[in-house]
């Protein structure tokens, strides 16, 4: 799992704010929220980045948008939209290398993003 923030919480050594788990993606919110609503889905296989994922990845990475959409339908966000993003590498500002997909929703969301 890693020995990342995620990891920790993963293995439940650190708490959060946990709003969705299946066997494969955990779900929290955030602790530093860019929007009214900002969730992080992550896998519960350590993938530092999405450059690290591999062909045998392919379906867990679907797992982890579908987790996404799966609450943004349940929390009734999904009607109004909202918005998933993987950041990858300090560039693309990933702060914790564990793969992670952000949601975010709850107020209209600007282009470009940053």
């Amino acid at each position: 799992m890693g020995d990342t923030i995620f990891g920790k919480i993963i293995r439940r050594e650190v708490p959060a704010d946990i709003v969705f788990e299946n066997d494969d993606v955990l779900g929290f919110r955030d602790l530093n929220p860019q929007a009214p609503v900002h969730v992080l889905f992550i896998p519960k296989k350590a993938l530092p980045t999405l450059n690290d994922a591999a062909p045998g990845d392919a379906e867990l990475l679907g797992k982890l948008q579908l987790a996404a959409a799966e609450y943004a339908r349940q929390e009734g966000l999904a009607e109004q939209g909202y918005r998933t993003v993987i950041n990858c590498n300090e560039h693309g500002g990933q702060t914790v290398f564990h793969l992670h997909v952000h949601l975010l929703a709850g107020r209209r969301l600007s282009w470009p993003p940053g």
